[in-house]
């Protein structure tokens, strides 16, 4: 079983930055494929970003709302996941979640923005993007 634990979320102002973590409880957390996701108030889970595992190549790919302006990144050593949002906006306020699955059996990119095919998940860290 997988543990995720997301952190760094806050209010912000518009246009600036914020990075989010995401620790994994386990050791190959790099082998897994990883994504965030957010759910924006009274709207549903969207996705964000992914990378995929490394046997898989750890391919980012990114959502077209936040392309330009989302990185992620990872600490192996650390097994931490990492998502840092540039030149943020008011719609950018929502719930943040890491999400992962086995890095095995390569999925189609529209596959790899489904919430489904994630069986583990983090509680979640909120963003809010205010002046």
């Amino acid at each position: 079983q997988v543990q995720l634990v997301e952190s760094g979320g806050g209010l912000v102002e518009p246009g600036n930055s914020l990075t989010l973590s995401c620790r994994a409880s386990v050791s190959d957390f790099s082998s897994y494929t990883r994504a965030w996701f957010r759910q924006p108030p009274g709207k549903e889970r969207e996705f964000v970003g992914v990378i995929t595992g490394s046997a898989l190549g750890g391919n980012k790919a990114y959502a077209n709302s936040v392309k330009g302006r989302a990185t992620i990144f990872r600490d192996n050593a650390e097994n931490t996941l990492y998502l840092r949002m540039d030149n943020l906006k008011p719609e950018d306020t929502a719930h943040y979640f890491c999400a992962a699955r086995p890095g095995v059996g390569r999925l189609s990119p529209g596959s790899l923005a489904r919430s489904e095919e994630y069986p583990y998940w983090g509680q979640g860290t909120q963003v809010t993007v205010s002046s």
